[in-house]
């Protein structure tokens, strides 16, 4: 017998809303807001350096860094090679942390993915 896995739905889940409005009108909304949703304890701010740790453990952050731009840029490790002229296999490893970056390829990584070459040393 098969058994459910679907996640329940959960009455109090709150959902994020983010959207441009004129500045004249942003008080009478957040006001607006205040009304109606119940105040919510924020959670404390964390440092990049705990982000990292809860979130990629044992993973550095250069490694992070690469795949995330390289999924947000919407590319392959191989396009990124092509482009980079870095094997793709000295990619693969990179962002795995197996390899370091430095700082020439991190130069041509950055220029490729649109980021700032810092990000990836």
């Amino acid at each position: 017998m098969q058994v459910l896995t679907k996640k329940p739905h959960i009455e109090n889940e709150l959902v994020t809303l983010r959207f441009k409005v004129r500045p004249e009108n942003a008080d009478c909304i957040r006001e607006f807001v205040k009304q109606i949703e119940p105040a919510q304890e924020e959670e404390a701010p964390i440092t990049l350096e705990d982000f990292f740790s809860k979130h990629f453990p044992g993973q550095t952050e250069a490694a992070v860094s690469l795949r995330g731009l390289r999924t947000r840029e919407n590319m392959s490790q191989v396009k990124l090679a092509e482009l980079t002229g870095i094997p793709q296999r000295h990619i693969s490893e990179m962002e795995n942390g197996k390899r370091s970056i430095g700082k020439e390829r991190a130069k041509k990584l950055a220029k490729v993915l649109n980021a700032d070459y810092r990000m990836f040393l």
